[in-house]
């Protein structure tokens, strides 16, 4: 009976082990978007099948948490969009049109969704910034906002993580064709951090064509201020 007794004890210990080894991992949702690549045609990773959401429409205004003021907004529904999942391409589905949209407060808190690292929030900020500067009559709706726009665009590009800051590079070519020389007393802001970055091999000719984008939207008068910062920099007026 003893012996009985211990290999009863024996299977309860390793079916109470058992038991320990088999809990469901954490909640992962809001893990950083490290795969994440620069612009907004990346594809984020690729989320845990979940009856709870639409497999082609995925609304994530109850998403991970984020980083910035942008995060909070869109998961109570301030941000006047949500993602759309595609067999190859993902979009973004308004529900206002982005004309018709006030651009402040929303380019500035797209502007602002640029430094997150978390998705959704990192693939909807960028797409949503790209695609309200593209919108009809962007430039003369988003010249006004520059100061609230470039603060935080400049925060992304001295961002040390370098999605991040890819975004961020990509956005800024948007804000300067959608406002041209509109955007020149403003350049020096951002222009520290494209120094810097010039001298990373990796992005050295990522930088460069953004300076030519922004010389050639800016005018000629944008070379001395350029120059000031990047002195290595070379005129595409030659």
């Amino acid at each position: 009976m003893a012996s009985s007794n211990s290999d009863g004890s024996r299977t309860s210990s390793r079916g109470s082990a058992g038991s320990r080894g088999s809990r469901t991992p954490p909640n992962s949702a809001g893990k950083k978007g490290q795969g994440d690549s620069a612009g907004c045609g990346a594809k984020p990773k690729t989320a845990r099948p979940s009856d709870r959401l639409n497999p082609k429409t995925v609304d994530h205004f109850s998403g991970g948490k984020g980083q910035t003021a942008f995060a909070s907004l869109y998961n109570n529904g301030g941000v006047p969009c949500r993602l759309v999942h595609g067999s190859v391409k993902h979009k973004l589905a308004w529900n206002t049109p982005p004309e018709q949209l006030p651009f402040d407060p929303v380019l500035p808190t797209l502007a602002e969704g640029l430094r997150e690292t978390v998705h959704p929030y990192t693939l909807v900020s960028c797409m949503g910034f790209k695609e309200m500067l593209e919108s009809q009559g962007a430039g003369s709706k988003a010249a006004p906002l520059l100061p609230k726009v470039v603060t935080p665009l400049r925060a992304a590009l001295i961002h040390p993580n370098n999605d991040v800051f890819e975004r961020a590079l990509d956005g800024l070519g948007h804000l300067s064709n959608a406002v041209g020389p509109a955007l020149n007393p403003h350049l020096k802001n951002v222009l520290m951090a494209l120094s810097k970055r010039m001298m990373d091999k990796k992005y050295r000719d990522k930088v460069t064509d953004t300076l030519q984008l922004l010389e050639q939207n800016g005018g000629k008068e944008v070379l001395p201020v350029i120059k000031g910062k990047v002195p290595t920099y070379s005129s595409i007026f030659g």
